[in-house]
């Protein structure tokens, strides 16, 4: 276990801030202050701290103040020292005589070092400033008079970036640079040490943590991300809620966050329509032939490939009608007049695609509220995660990229899938990989014909999926569907609610200890079925 001796001037609250979270293990032993006032004092002593008061006396040197200290250490066991506003630059003296000694600094060394960092930073008109967990060096001469010139000088072990709002004042960037950076950056740096993951080389004024590096995985030690605002909008997910767009200029991929509007005068995208439109170009970037996908609420409510986009169009549409009212279209390849045409025969909110032929905009331009998004090349998909943000962090995965091919396929039945089937069967994976789980896609060809979305039971999504196609899709059916799931089925029931509906065959992940009983289900239906070896879960 590490123990700290924390040294402060005023209340300590990064020490605090450490004592209650234990980075690493890590503990307080002692907190030392030269204020007998210090409020730091009363709040160590309700933690069980123990605590030391050194005064700076009247004629005491510098030197002779670390003695003083030094002394009342002698006491104590610890293995890392780490200031908190201690306002008494260190020499010799002490950092000879004590273990790594830590500080941090309110800015981004080495930018404004020194006293004043906050009004330092206003007043330079800086956009970012933070925080820095330095090494503490000896910033004084042989007479232990201090050298301004190596203050804050001591090789760096964190930073932490924090905004600098307009409107800010020296109080209000204080008290944010303290709780969103220093009572991030001073934890983690303690963690490390508590876990020996830093190497301090003082010769060469160099701090080494292993721990902070990227892996082969390209998953960080930290999540550093900085992106761009590109406009306010008008409300979130809903009125009540302030929102914004921000973008990533460094990102190659084809993007609604960089694309084009080419309908002069519509309204900007709302939150929901960005979040749906990069649903929707996420899912017809999946395919090499003509395709489109309408979305609603981030779920396909049809996607098609075919030999013309206007007849890819035209089956996703047919899938569920109704569903797509207001939906958002997307295309992968340059929109014609046909498509815009079917396009606007029914109320979209977006339209996203490759670019479009000038007959296609002047089609899309007569309806005034309709976004038209032109997104250029598709291209490769080149960003490599995802995240989702959580209350107090945040999720990143890698993104679900996976694609199969026939050749993927295990067929596990008595009954060998068709060619026709085996194509729609990696038409529907490909395609429900957009959908949320628990998912169910019932597919002929390569289009949809019924789409059960996010639901709690795998039977009620395989029951939708049937409904959709019987009830909602225009000139479609279940009979004779392939049905895709995003995971195994765990008991025969959804096989059961499948042959009901009149699928014939089925594409599922497989992995069930069940798989033996669901198969069998299977066989005593005639139904083909293949298994994929992977899960394709979408859970946001």
């Amino acid at each position: 276990m590490t123990r700290i001796a924390g040294m402060a001037g005023n209340r300590g609250r990064n020490l605090l801030n450490v004592a209650d979270r234990r980075p690493g293990g890590a503990e307080l032993a002692v907190v030392l202050t030269n204020g007998e006032d210090a409020p730091v004092l009363e709040a160590a002593a309700e933690r069980g701290v123990p605590t030391e008061v050194v005064p700076l006396e009247d004629g005491m040197s510098r030197r002779e103040h670390e003695r003083a200290v030094n002394e009342a250490l002698a006491d104590y066991e610890f293995d890392l020292v780490c200031l908190d506003g201690y306002m008494r630059v260190l020499s010799d003296t002490f950092l000879d005589e004590q273990p790594t000694t830590l500080n941090v600094h309110p800015s981004l060394l080495p930018s404004f070092p020194g006293t004043g960092a906050w009004g330092d930073a206003l007043e330079a008109g800086v956009s970012v400033t933070g925080c820095t967990v330095h090494v503490v060096t000896d910033a004084t001469d042989e007479d232990g008079a201090v050298l301004e010139s190596e203050v804050d000088a001591g090789p760096i072990v964190t930073q932490e970036p924090i905004p600098v709002y307009e409107g800010d004042d020296e109080e209000t960037l204080k008290e944010r640079v303290l709780y969103e950076g220093e009572f991030r950056a001073y934890p983690r740096a303690v963690k490390w040490f508590a876990e020996g993951a830093v190497d301090v080389d003082l010769a060469a004024g160099e701090v080494d943590v292993e721990a902070d590096r990227t892996g082969e995985d390209g998953l960080s030690a930290r999540r550093l991300v900085s992106s761009d605002r590109v406009d306010a909008l008008r409300y979130g997910e809903n009125p009540h809620q302030d929102a914004a767009v921000y973008a990533d200029y460094t990102c190659d991929e084809a993007s609604v966050v960089h694309a084009d509007q080419l309908n002069e005068g519509a309204k900007a995208l709302s939150y929901n329509n960005y979040n749906d439109a990069d649903g929707a170009l996420n899912l017809i970037k999946e395919f090499d032939e003509p395709a489109a996908a309408v979305i609603k609420h981030t779920n396909p409510a049809g996607c098609a490939t075919a030999d013309t986009l206007s007849e890819a169009y035209e089956k996703a549409l047919s899938t569920d009608p109704m569903s797509a009212f207001g939906g958002i279209v997307a295309l992968n390849r340059e929109c014609d007049a046909d498509t815009a045409e079917q396009v606007i025969d029914s109320f979209k909110e977006v339209v996203v695609a490759p670019g479009y032929t000038d007959d296609a905009l002047e089609a899309l331009r007569e309806k005034e509220n309709l976004r038209v998004l032109d997104v250029g090349e598709l291209g490769d998909r080149t960003d490599r995660f995802t995240e989702k943000p959580l209350v107090g962090g945040r999720l990143v995965q890698e993104r679900d990229l996976q694609s199969i091919s026939v050749d993927d396929l295990e067929v596990v039945t008595e009954r060998e899938p068709t060619e026709a089937e085996l194509e729609s069967m990696v038409f529907a994976w490909q395609t429900l990989k957009h959908v949320k789980s628990n998912g169910i896609l019932f597919a002929k060809g390569t289009e949809t014909v019924g789409v059960g979305m996010g639901q709690v039971s795998r039977v009620d999504a395989v029951r939708l999926a049937a409904m959709k196609a019987d009830e909602h899709a225009e000139g479609k059916d279940a009979e004779g569907a392939v049905m895709a799931s995003d995971a195994f089925f765990p008991f025969p029931d959804g096989i059961e609610a499948a042959a009901e509906a009149g699928v014939e065959a089925v594409v599922q992940p497989g992995g069930s200890v069940n798989d033996d009983d669901v198969i069998e289900a299977a066989d005593e239906h005639g139904i083909a079925m293949a298994f994929t070896g992977q899960r394709s879960f979408r859970h946001d």
